[in-house]
């Protein structure tokens, strides 16, 4: 992990630096709206038209690129937490992170952070915090449990047969006196928001987390969906069982659980720990929605019902777009920023509509890509019985769809038919354009922040979630 620090002289430097970005901040609502001159083209049909200077165009930096360090440490740095005194626990725990992923939702945290750090009304008293500790020696405080070790790994925590005073029946243990934080220095003027150049430790740490979740969350999808491949390799139910597999689940997120204690933000543990719930609800809303999509279709004569489409948007919001949403609100809040700050609701949305795209992406590729691109079987999500977006713009096309569906394509050929009618409809192309929609609606967001590097490059991936092919 980077170290933060920071110097009077750069902060200094970035503050006059952004003096015309913020100017130009403020004033985006109204150019926004401005009126855009139009040349009257009867004026020149006998001039010739004036050629423009040739001008080049930043390139926006590739995300990966620009995260590069921080991303090469972060699964090192996952690896260390997730040691266990069980030898099987710990393999299963690691299993997924010693294979290559895509991470994209630890760097969203890590961009966001990089995008609007500074901009808070509270990153003065975040980055002196960060300072501090660095300062004296405690940069690694986010390792160190909040209780003690004994209390948090006992081997056997029966109490001892003797109870009759707490002095004889526990052995207590004095904490060690810690030192306050120093005061800030005293601010002569408001904070002024001006972008800093610079990570907070415990955005890095939030970026493991999410990453933490996101794969507890893939060990329990593969037994739930009885996966024999992930990523072009042996699932973890395929290599340990289901029951192991289970549980290794549980044990990342007890380590993601004590690790978001320690980043001191109470506002994040509600976040973070709301995602946890939503990924049960929307697998639990997966299963239910079969049987809904059942009753519902039971006599329907035509196709695309607004149920169907709710229950699918609404499972997606919850198993997928949640923890990109709330990630990268929770970064943001860590960053210093506060209620009703604009940078809040700029990491929600853009993540909300990020995260919806990303999985209308997959739910294409499912039709449109071979187990050889996508690392697991492709037409999954029929032979789980799972109206996704194709399917459900088929049905609207095609009403034979429905009795397919309302029957999970649970008899012989049903599966090979649905995917013929998703084949004869424009259900891939109508998918692919609700994508893009929220898409640009994720782009959106990112305007009402100052240009960076790291503005950029969210833009920069905003187009790669759509344009990807695996």
């Amino acid at each position: 992990m980077k170290r933060w620090s920071a110097s009077a002289a750069a902060v200094a430097r970035s503050s006059t630096r952004n003096d015309a970005r913020i100017h130009a901040r403020k004033a985006y609502s109204a150019l926004a709206t401005a009126h855009r001159h139009v040349p009257d083209a009867s004026a020149h049909v006998h001039a010739p038209l004036p050629v423009p200077p040739l001008t080049t165009q930043p390139a926006r930096p590739d995300p990966y690129k620009l995260l590069k360090p921080e991303l090469d440490t972060l699964r090192e740095r996952l690896l260390n937490l997730l040691g266990s005194a069980h030898p099987t626990l710990t393999d299963i725990a690691k299993y997924y992170f010693l294979h290559p992923s895509k991470q994209v939702r630890p760097l969203l945290v890590l961009l966001f952070a990089r995008a609007t750090n500074g901009l808070g009304s509270g990153w003065d008293d975040k980055a002196w915090a960060a300072e501090c500790e660095g300062a004296r020696g405690r940069a690694e405080e986010l390792d160190e449990p909040l209780s003690r070790p004994d209390v948090l790994n006992d081997w056997n925590p029966s109490m001892p047969d003797t109870t009759a005073s707490f002095a004889t029946a526990f052995d207590l243990h004095m904490p060690a006196p810690s030192l306050p934080q120093p005061m800030p220095p005293p601010r002569l003027s408001p904070h002024v928001p001006a972008l800093a150049d610079a990570l907070l430790p415990t955005q890095v740490r939030l970026a493991q987390i999410v990453e933490m979740i996101h794969v507890a969350s893939l060990l329990h999808d593969d037994v739930i969906d009885g996966s024999n491949t992930r990523r072009g390799a042996p699932s973890a139910p395929a290599a340990f069982g289901n029951k192991f597999t289970i549980l290794g689940g549980d044990f990342l997120l007890g380590r993601a659980s004590a690790s978001l204690s320690r980043l001191g933000e109470t506002e994040v543990v509600e976040l973070i720990a709301s995602v946890i719930a939503n990924l049960v609800e929307g697998e639990i809303l997966q299963l239910d929605k079969v049987v809904a999509e059942s009753e519902a279709l039971a006599g329907a004569k035509t196709g695309g019902g607004s149920d169907g489409w709710n229950i699918y948007l609404r499972k997606t919001y919850l198993k997928t777009a949640s923890l990109m949403a709330k990630g990268a609100r929770a970064s943001v809040v860590l960053g210093g920023g506060r209620a009703g700050e604009l940078e809040k609701e700029v990491a929600y949305a853009y993540g909300r509509n990020i995260g919806i795209a990303f999985q209308l992406v997959d739910d294409i590729l499912d039709y449109e890509a071979g187990e050889a691109t996508l690392g697991k079987p492709g037409g999954a999500d029929l032979q789980l019985g799972l109206a996704t977006g194709p399917a459900l713009y088929a049905w609207e096309e095609h009403p034979e769809m429905g009795p397919l569906i309302a029957r999970k394509f649970g008899q012989e050929g049903d599966v090979e038919l649905a995917r013929d009618l998703v084949r004869r409809s424009s259900g891939v192309e109508r998918t692919r354009s609700l994508a893009l929609a929220h898409a640009d609606k994720a782009l959106a967001a990112l305007h009402h922040l100052p240009e960076s590097d790291a503005r950029g490059a969210l833009e920069v991936l905003t187009e790669r979630v759509v344009k990807r092919t695996r």
